[in-house]
């Protein structure tokens, strides 16, 4: 099955090469940044003022905008009923168990566990990771103690997480066990995840299709989302391909009709777990739907400006129609006398009220707020508080949506730009990119051997060291073969090549992928030669001597050309 690895979209930009030019990477990462900068700065100077003026905060339930949540690593989370493999999936790219992973067949945590990278591992309480001045977690301190006690963090260093943080959402229930209550409101908070989130990916069982009320209620939260949303059918090696015919129709009619969409859903088919393929009747589709799957997953630290951008375009959107909703409804209030009345009738007359500011300021249906809650906020306020509106406000928010976003839309670097397009804009640069990798590699059942330790020092500056580093070679040698027999373009042996000399290995894939996280130093898809070096290295290490696969690659196989990357 296919395997794609994260790159370290989030770590420190890679430095000019040894020829001294720029890397594509840092040409990206650095136009990222700029337009971060550049958007947090918008929201503050330009929308923020907007939102607390005219109580945004309080109608919509979204506390204000840090400018840690511009800065965070793209968000992937995941739903799904209980045992539909949520954990799983997750040990399953992480490629390792995680601090805090609990996995069985009932219901086995009520927690929300947010997967970061760190330093080392341990698990870090609600309470604290809701206040840590670094992460954008801030805002659920308003879901209360009851929530935080059931929050939690697990961070680890990890290559994977270097580019993304990963939210694992408790297993939803089912019959008896919905009506269970969980001491705070669920949907709320799945809700708010959903926001913040770049992918949501909504896990089904091949053997439980059925969706509980609280999935429901659960899949009605993303409501507005939806572009953000994959399904994924898993555990699929355990049904025939018969079955799985009538199980993959079964899902998307349930589907159908649970999401009030026109599109199709998008459904992905396979096993995402680190056992071997029980069956192998569908071996090919399932390889397939996951090579889909990851390159979804693979463009998100890349697309992660143009995914802020988005969301930021959303909420101004959102302001500018409550900015007139409350001007509107203080300027109907009289001055003196029947304003508790009047208050009443216009909250009556809600309907009548939205359709008349929308024709009026020419403004989009789905940018009004729904229309029950948004009455059921407005019964607690008084109208004669309300702000009036201020049109440089508004007209400060259409400039930006008219002038400031199109310009920074024209500063993004393209979805589409390879590693070597990127490469051969930046006049033949090398580096690190932003993107995942993917790295197609078949499923086997090999297990690790004698758990030796790395030890010696086979990448040092010395001229002695350089010749063992360099005498590495006879490892890939033995095992594929030469770097120049591989036919090298630019220096660089492409994705599709890299894929076959590690598959040749005849590794596992799980040990492939640590292999491949640990030796794409500069995360751009390519192996140079030190690369290629370092990763059969860790093969021959694994296959000849019997040694594990480190969690790190140690400082002492890092050859100097890459030293300042791992920093």
């Amino acid at each position: 099955m296919a395997d794609w690895t994260f790159d370290g979209g989030s770590s420190p930009s890679a430095q000019a090469s040894a020829s001294g030019t720029a890397s594509s990477g840092d040409e990206v990462s650095d136009r990222t940044s700029v337009i971060t900068g550049r958007l947090k700065q918008i929201y503050r100077k330009v929308v923020l003022p907007v939102e607390k003026r005219y109580k945004y905060d309080y109608f919509y339930e979204s506390p204000y905008l840090s400018d840690v949540e511009f800065d965070a690593k793209p968000q992937v989370m995941l739903i799904g009923q209980y045992s539909v493999g949520k954990t799983s999936f997750i040990r399953y790219l992480l490629g390792r168990d995680f601090p805090g992973q609990r996995i069985g067949p009932e219901p086995t945590t009520d927690r929300f566990t947010v997967l970061i990278n760190g330093p080392e591992e341990r698990v870090i309480p609600g309470n604290a990771l809701s206040v840590h001045p670094d992460l954008p977690f801030r805002g659920l301190e308003r879901f209360g103690v009851s929530f935080l006690s059931r929050f939690e963090g697990s961070q680890m260093p990890s290559s994977v997480l270097r580019s993304v943080t990963l939210v694992d959402t408790p297993g939803i229930l089912s019959g008896e066990k919905q009506r269970t209550n969980r001491g705070y409101d669920f949907t709320k908070v799945v809700a708010w995840f959903a926001e913040r989130a770049d992918l949501i990916l909504l896990l089904f069982d091949a053997h439980k299709l059925d969706i509980s009320d609280e999935l429901k209620g659960a899949i009605d939260a993303l409501k507005g989302h939806e572009d953000k949303i994959r399904c994924i059918l898993n555990k699929a090696d355990q049904i025939d391909r018969q079955q799985l015919m009538r199980v993959y129709g079964a899902l998307l009619w349930s589907l159908g009709k649970t999401m009030t969409s026109p599109e199709v859903a998008r459904v992905y088919v396979g096993s995402f777990w680190q056992e071997p393929l029980r069956t192998m009747d569908n071996s090919e589709l399932f390889e397939m739907e996951e090579k889909d799957l990851m390159k979804d997953l693979a463009v998100l630290p890349r697309q992660s400006a143009v995914r802020k951008i988005n969301e930021l375009v959303k909420r101004i959107r959102k302001v500018k129609t409550l900015a007139y909703i409350i001007g509107y409804l203080k300027q109907q209030m009289p001055s003196l006398m029947g304003k508790e009345k009047k208050q009443n009738k216009l909250i009556a007359d809600l309907p009548n009220v939205f359709r008349t500011i929308m024709k009026k300021y020419n403004l989009a249906p789905g940018d009004f707020p729904d229309i029950t809650s948004f009455s059921n906020k407005l019964r607690e306020t008084k109208f004669a508080e309300f702000n009036t509106m201020q049109q440089k406000q508004i007209d400060a928010l259409d400039e930006v949506l008219s002038k400031d976003i199109p310009a920074l839309m024209e500063e993004l670097p393209s979805e589409r730009d390879s590693p070597e397009a990127l490469r051969a804009k930046m006049g033949g640069a090398v580096g690190g990119g932003q993107g995942i990798v993917s790295v197609p590699i078949p499923k086997t059942a090999a297990k690790y051997g004698k758990q030796e330790q790395f030890d010696g020092n086979p990448f040092g500056y010395s001229q002695e060291d350089q010749d063992h580093y360099w005498a590495l070679q006879d490892s890939a040698d033995r095992l594929v073969g030469s770097f120049e027999a591989l036919g090298p373009e630019g220096g660089f042996l492409s994705t599709q090549k890299a894929r076959d000399v590690l598959v040749k290995t005849g590794l596992s894939k799980d040990q492939l992928r640590q292999i491949w996280n640990l030796s794409d130093m500069d995360r751009d898809g390519l192996f140079d030669r030190d690369e290629y070096v370092v990763a059969m290295f860790l093969c021959d290490a694994v296959i000849q001597k019997g040694r594990p696969i480190p969690a790190e690659l140690p400082a002492s196989v890092v050859p100097p050309s890459k030293r300042h990357l791992l920093k």
